[in-house]
């Protein structure tokens, strides 16, 4: 297979779209599947994928608010404020009240979370040279534009559908 979808009318009886050759589909069963082995890594603490992403991006960027993670992590702020409160229950993370605008917080992992993070990181990368070592080494930098480029694109369809563009 090139990645294409065939293309045929419903009169010829051929499928119209074959969702294993749609790519959101075989994104999405990426991210799953990927997702699905990274919790071998994090999971022994006790926390989700929701949990995993705002430790990580709090031990990337230090202090920021629920907001802030979501934006960054593109996770609906239900999700994000479910995981801030799960890490702040595990003593992993804390609040920090906000003068300015009482109506959000900043974040921060507290020091057993900083050790949780740092425990995880070489894990998680290693788990990633793991995954990412089907891809010739010369094919990497095309695979990184790549993605790129799909984010990009996707945030760009994101923001059209926003705007009743499609």
């Amino acid at each position: 297979r090139d990645g294409t979808a065939p293309v045929a009318s419903a009169s010829s009886g051929a499928p119209l779209l074959r969702l294993d050759d749609f790519l959101p589909h075989r994104l999405n069963v990426l991210s799953s599947l990927v997702s699905q082995a990274l919790t071998r890594v994090y999971g022994r603490h006790g926390i989700g994928i929701p949990e995993w992403r705002v430790l990580v991006t709090l031990g990337e960027n230090g202090v920021m608010t629920g907001k802030a993670v979501g934006a960054q992590t593109h996770m609906h702020k239900t999700k994000v404020s479910r995981a801030v409160a799960q890490l702040e229950e595990r003593k992993f993370l804390t609040r920090r009240a906000n003068r300015a605008d009482l109506r959000e917080s900043f974040l921060s992992l507290t020091p057993a979370g900083r050790a949780v993070y740092e425990e995880l990181a070489p894990s998680a990368l290693a788990f990633m040279d793991r995954l990412a070592e089907v891809v010739a080494a010369a094919d990497r930098p095309a695979f990184d534009r790549a993605m790129k480029q799909l984010t990009k694109r996707s945030a760009e369809l994101v923001a059209e559908a926003e705007a009743g563009k499609i």
